[in-house]
């Protein structure tokens, strides 16, 4: 994100691959773990927690940055609230000794969110390092970058409520012993 501030020939560019580089390696990451069997418990809900510092981050910046348009304020706190919400969801849990992998439809939630932010900073990319290219093909580009926000904001809504609805019996705190209860 740092890359896209400073006026530097190629910088948003090199912030581009930058970003494309760590997006892969989360996904190398957990697909080396899955592949050799190396998958803990740790490293399933640090792997989630650092995606959704990650996908956080990057939406901040680049709204705060102007790439996205202001109105998509509430959208980005609607997903920074899912977020935080699922991994509070997922703390209550592991409490209770249960650990919350990630659903399928969290993973597609992910991979747009994903896709979102690299088509953001590829106008950016195309717009200031790639003069080239026809004006219209980066406003073609930015348009899916829209799109597929709205696409993530969907997704992110649905997985939150998917999770809701799965793992609602987390919700009840009370034990056999009326903690949480009504004694009168």
């Amino acid at each position: 994100m740092g890359l896209l501030c400073v006026p530097i020939p190629f910088s948003k560019t090199i912030g581009f691959f930058v970003y494309l580089v760590a997006a892969l390696s989360d996904w190398l990451d957990g697909y080396i773990a899955r592949r050799c069997d190396l998958v803990s418990t740790f490293g399933r809900f640090m792997d989630a927690l650092t995606d959704k510092i990650f996908m956080i981050g990057l939406f901040i910046s680049i709204l705060v940055l102007g790439v996205m348009p202001r109105w998509t304020l509430f959208f980005v706190l609607v997903i920074m609230g899912r977020e935080f919400f699922i991994t509070g969801l997922r703390l209550v849990a592991s409490s209770r000794g249960i650990v919350l992998g990630a659903e399928r439809i969290g993973k597609i939630k992910t991979v747009m969110q994903t896709v979102t932010v690299g088509l953001f900073l590829s106008s950016q990319m195309i717009r200031s390092d790639l003069p080239f290219f026809p004006h219209w093909f980066e406003r073609m580009i930015y348009g899916a970058a829209l799109i597929t926000f709205g696409i993530a904001f969907i997704l992110t809504v649905l997985s939150g409520g998917y999770y809701i609805h799965r793992y609602r019996d987390l919700f009840d705190d009370r034990d056999s012993k009326g903690v949480g209860g009504c004694d009168f």
